[in-house]
């Protein structure tokens, strides 16, 4: 528990708390509550020949929530890590995939911390192994479809993994795909989102004069689920606002964009699982990412 320390206000009044002075350790069949799995890895990054550094993305986040003021009712626990240290990132996803079910048999919200967006295909395995998940929705904000067609996971596979997972096991799933930019994404991949049924939003589409009438339009597409898993890749914001990721983007969605679409998703009651992906604490000038993708932890939490 060595990143959790912070500010303290006063000792005794819960008025004051910050997470700092919450958080537990997980322990099996603790009263069911906010459960923080990170993710350790950038090895699906290096295999997908992006800028590496991510695997220090769970310490960061830690660091960057641990002064954060408690605003939720919840008990909040830290889960630990999972890693990927000798390149074996199937082994890691099926280790993470094992830890997350367990975490929801106990009645936990997950809440992952990469770690590259491998930590994805791990989200929805974990998830898909509960047996009563029913049908699931993937809620994907990103500028890629990560999608990408490899004989190896990478951090671009794991959505077309969770497809091809769906199909063999008789999984009824749905993807979507908010915030996809046209300079992020080959012919191909396009061919393979509508091939595989996959609904997105380009990232000029979603601004904020039509935030409103794209919140509409994810909620009816979720209205036939019965678990969504919601992931963010930090990715798609603008590069001002997240320097720290493998890949900036050069145009991106904005919070007062990203953020309603967030709230909403939460709105169903229906979200299982959730994870912030690809943060890269050695590109993070300032930390400015880091404090983003706490920020959105925080509301998560709420």
């Amino acid at each position: 528990m060595e990143s959790w320390h912070g500010r303290i206000d006063d000792e005794a009044d819960p008025e004051t708390f910050r997470w700092h002075q919450i958080v537990r350790p997980m322990e099996r069949h603790a009263t069911p509550g906010i459960a923080l799995l990170g993710f350790a890895s950038d090895e699906g990054v290096r295999r997908n020949n992006g800028r590496t550094g991510a695997a220090q993305g769970p310490s960061a986040l830690r660091l960057a929530l641990a002064n954060l003021p408690v605003t939720h009712s919840r008990p909040l626990y830290d889960a630990g890590d999972i890693a990927c240290t000798d390149g074996d990132l199937e082994s890691a996803q099926q280790r993470y995939a094992d830890r997350l079910t367990e975490l929801l048999s106990d009645g936990h919200f997950p809440v992952g911390m990469g770690g590259g967006h491998e930590i994805a295909f791990a989200s929805y395995l974990g998830l898909a192994n509960n047996r009563d998940a029913g049908r699931i929705a993937i809620v994907n904000l990103d500028a890629h479809f990560d999608l990408r067609d490899s004989p190896i996971a990478t951090s671009g596979t794991p959505f077309r993994q969770a497809i091809q997972h769906a199909d063999k096991h008789g999984i009824a799933l749905d993807y979507f795909c908010l915030g996809v930019s046209s300079a992020s994404n080959t012919r191909r991949l396009f061919h393979t989102a509508r091939e595989t049924d996959t609904r997105f939003l380009m990232d000029e589409e979603m601004t904020l004069a039509n935030s409103c009438a794209q919140v509409e339009r994810l909620l009816q597409w979720l209205q036939p689920a019965d678990s969504i898993y919601l992931t963010i890749c930090l990715d798609v914001l603008p590069h001002a606002a997240a320097p720290g990721v493998s890949a900036p983007n050069a145009r991106g969605i904005t919070q007062e964009v990203l953020e309603p679409l967030i709230a909403a998703t939460l709105s169903t009651g229906r979200v299982k699982v959730c994870d912030i992906a690809e943060l890269c604490p050695p590109l993070d000038r300032d930390n400015i990412t880091a404090r983003v993708a706490a920020r959105l932890i925080h509301g998560l939490a709420q």
